[in-house]
């Protein structure tokens, strides 16, 4: 069972991914404050999510090249991608979830 933050984040990686390749934290924490039109998810909960998915398969993540990061001056920067369990998970959550009539997907369509 997926937890809302869950349930948002496969969401939100299922539809940056085909754009972008992958998706870091913050970037992951703006779509979705621009989704629901709220403030920015708590770091501290979001990174969180972000671990115990990758723990449990359904993202795998990888550190940038040092030489991007350092380019920007900025720190590096972890970056997540949905796995095929990750997709089917959401799938099947999502298509729970629409059947009680309580999500709307962008990324399950």
């Amino acid at each position: 069972m997926l937890l809302p933050i869950e349930l948002a984040i496969l969401d939100a990686g299922l539809t940056i991914q085909p754009r972008e390749g992958s998706f870091f934290g913050f970037a992951l924490a703006r779509t979705l404050a621009e989704r629901d039109g709220s403030a920015l998810v708590s770091h501290g909960t979001l990174y969180r999510a972000l671990n115990r998915m990758d723990a449990a398969g359904l993202l795998e993540s990888e550190w940038e090249a040092p030489e991007l990061a350092e380019a920007d001056g900025r720190p590096r920067r972890r970056l997540y991608r949905v796995t095929g369990a990750g997709e089917a998970a959401f799938r099947a959550a999502a298509r729970t979830e629409q059947q009680r009539g309580t999500v709307t997907g962008e990324a399950l369509a």
